[in-house]
């Protein structure tokens, strides 16, 4: 513990002028007398560490002294190209892993460069969980992390409704939506020879992961973007299981894609009719449910009129029949 801390306060001194005890304490997360200890300890060691006393004051390395400890593992390089998504790296137990990475880089820069990570950070900021919704982690991700990043196989048990069921599974992904962890994994033939399916699955459904022994071999021929955005809009269409023909006002038009799935308004506008004298368009478009299509539809408001099924369209009639009661002469007198 002690020698990674040292060889990080030689990367933290390498990559700036000069740093104060407190500054130093704060990235070490110690104390300033263990920071006055470590560096002694460096000096005595041949690290020409030099403490400038006074307010000015702090500790460089003198001589133009470079470490060569600036080599990454394997890990840290991988870490690095997540270092832009700060929050998935904490959740998946790297942000270790990807602190040291950026100090080994910022130390093998050019000093006209360090400040490189800095300005990158304050110019780029991804923020992935959904507005209004405070991200849970799942308790198992950094387990299921650690299994992705080895090729180990995992045991899992996971909650499929009301029932548990046990999946041998070689995890492949992980991928990130709107603050929901999924995993991206082969499932294990049930005779234990050949390939099994590709599934996805929520990680905050398993209640156990056992990491296997022995590595699996991976298929090279896998793609994680190309396999997910194939499955989340096989998962879109699975669920567009009803259909509603409306009428959209030119505004309405420009608004539907806020109201309803992206998908559904993608497929509606493609195979809208042509305009009427008015710019009104007619379209076919396909929903969840009736239930679902009445509170999406509900948001366009009077840019929107439902033409069939009549179940629906009387539903809507009837929100009018309330709204007019609300806004009308009668409503306004009972205010």
């Amino acid at each position: 513990m002690r020698a990674a801390r040292l060889i990080k306060m030689v990367l933290l001194l390498q990559s700036r002028p000069t740093m104060t005890a407190a500054e130093l304490a704060r990235e070490l997360e110690v104390s300033e007398r263990t920071v006055t200890r470590d560096a002694q300890a460096l000096s005595e060691a041949g690290v020409p560490v030099y403490a400038e006393r006074g307010r000015a004051g702090g500790y460089r390395l003198i001589g133009g002294y470079r470490t060569r400890l600036t080599g990454l593992a394997r890990g840290e390089a991988e870490a690095l190209f997540l270092s832009g998504v700060p929050g998935a790296l904490r959740e998946m137990g790297l942000e270790d892993a990807a602190s040291a990475a950026r100090l080994k880089v910022s130390a093998a820069l050019l000093p006209s460069l360090r400040d490189a990570s800095r300005t990158a950070a304050q110019r780029f900021h991804l923020d992935a969980p959904n507005w209004f919704r405070e991200p849970e982690t799942p308790e198992l991700l950094p387990a299921v992390a650690d299994a992705v990043w080895d090729d180990r196989p995992i045991t899992a048990r996971y909650r499929r409704g009301e029932d548990e069921v046990v999946r041998e599974l070689e995890p492949y992904g992980l991928v990130l939506k709107a603050g929901v962890w999924y995993l991206c994994a082969r499932v294990a033939a049930a005779d234990g020879g050949g390939d099994g399916p590709f599934r996805v699955y929520r990680i905050d459904r398993f209640s156990a992961v056992e990491p296997g022994e022995a590595r699996f071999a991976r298929d090279e021929g896998f793609d994680l973007p190309a396999f997910w955005s194939e499955r989340a809009e096989q998962f879109a269409r699975s669920i567009l299981r009803a259909e509603v023909v409306v009428r959209l006002s030119p505004r309405g038009v420009r608004q539907l894609p806020y109201a309803v799935d992206a998908l559904s308004a993608r497929e509606a506008l493609d195979g809208a009719d042509a305009p009427d004298a008015d710019g009104w368009v007619r379209v076919t478009l396909p929903v969840e449910s009736e239930e679902v299509a009445h509170t999406q539809l509900r948001g366009l408001g009077p840019e929107v009129e439902v033409l069939a099924p009549a179940a629906l369209r009387e539903r809507f009639a009837a929100d009018a029949r309330r709204s007019a009661a609300l806004y009308g002469d009668e409503g306004a007198a009972a205010t």
